[in-house]
This record gives structure tokens, sequence and C-alpha cells, in this order.
């Protein structure tokens, strides 16, 4: 695969991934109410569920994801109701807490993170439309290289994290102002609304 190539690959992916998405609004929702915590497993999560989608473009398995209809609706409302669950914890959640409570309301481990992330990218329409629609326009993939394969593998796992990572930085940063302006009650319930509204997304979809 030539450098050219590659490169326009990674423009095309980088501006598919930092487009605001179902992902985009699930992570900035988490890192307003959260923080950081588990923000870690949930950009791994995403950038399996690509890598998995850009491994079944490759392997020619486009039709064959296509019509696993049963499948993927069980992963997408699997996604969805675990987005919805996070939605009720944010929603429900006390606007004071001591260092208990506070420790507790931090949210779920990495693990459990990296599931909800992995779940929602493979839902995602937004994400199915990339690898099985506009990816084999881009690239040749019949033609595609072991070599060529693993380079576009690479630009994945390192774009996506990368994006999201700075999504997450610069909501953490803004954290401390918004929770200080707004009282973190009302940051709670506008980000079980993000939630909700990933979720959303995602089903009407």
């Amino acid at each position: 695969m030539t450098f050219l190539a590659l490169l326009l690959f990674a423009g095309i992916y980088a501006a598919a991934v930092a487009s605001p998405g179902p992902a985009v609004l699930a992570l900035i929702a988490r890192v307003l109410s959260r923080g950081t915590k588990g923000v870690a497993g949930f950009i791994a999560g995403c950038a399996i569920g690509d890598l998995i989608w850009f491994a079944l473009a490759v392997g020619g398995l486009a039709v064959v994801a296509q019509t696993m209809q049963g499948v993927f609706t069980a992963i997408k409302w699997a996604g969805i109701a675990y987005l919805l669950y996070l939605a009720y914890k944010l929603w429900t959640a006390p606007a004071q807490a001591d260092a208990t409570k506070a420790r507790s309301l931090r949210g779920e481990t990495n693990g459990a993170m990296l599931l909800a992330g992995l779940s929602l990218t493979l839902s995602n329409p937004k994400t199915m439309v990339f690898f099985l629609a506009i990816l084999p326009t881009v690239v040749d993939l019949p033609t595609l290289s072991l070599l060529g394969a693993f380079e576009i593998g690479a630009v994945i796992a390192v774009l996506l994290p990368a994006i999201l990572a700075i999504y997450a930085l610069i909501f953490d940063r803004a954290r401390g102002a918004v929770v200080g302006r707004f009282g973190m009650s009302r940051i709670n319930k506008a980000c079980a609304v993000g939630l909700a509204g990933a979720a959303g997304l995602v089903a009407t979809r």
C-alpha cells in the first residue's frame, strides 16, 4: 500500500472518528459526569470494535456481516440497554456524596467500560457504514496485501484512541468549571440525557 493511499485513509478515518456520533457523545457524557475513570477501557473497546469491522471488511465477510441480522441486532440492543442503564445511574445519582460514596460513584471498571465501548461500536450505524460502504471506495480490498492490512490496522489502533483521548482530556479539563457553574446534580442529569440520546441515535438507525 502506498504512503499516499495510507495517508488518504488516515485523513478520512480521522474525520469519521472525530465527527460527533453515539461513541463521542457517550464519552463526553461519561467524562463530564465521572471524570476519566474507566475511559481507557471504553476507548479500547471502541478501537477493538473498529478493528473487528475492518477485519470483516478485509476478509470479504461484509455480506456475511450484513446477513447476520440476528447477531448484530442483539449486540445493538445490548449496547442500547447498557447506555440507558448508565443514564439511569447518572439521573438518580446524589448531588453530594461523602468520600466513600464518591468512590462508588466513579463508576464501572475498565473491563466493564471496554465491553460498553465494544458493544456500542459494533452496533454503531456510523461505524458499519464506514467499514462496509465507505472503506471499499478508499481502499481496494480485494488486492490489499497482508502488510497493507497491518498498516491500516495500525492507523486505526493509533488514531482512534488518540482522537477520543483528546476529547476526554478537553472535557475533563472543562469539567471543574462546568460543575462549578451548573452544579453536579444538573451535570449528572444533563449527561444522563446525553447518554440516553446516544442510545436513541443507535436505536433509530
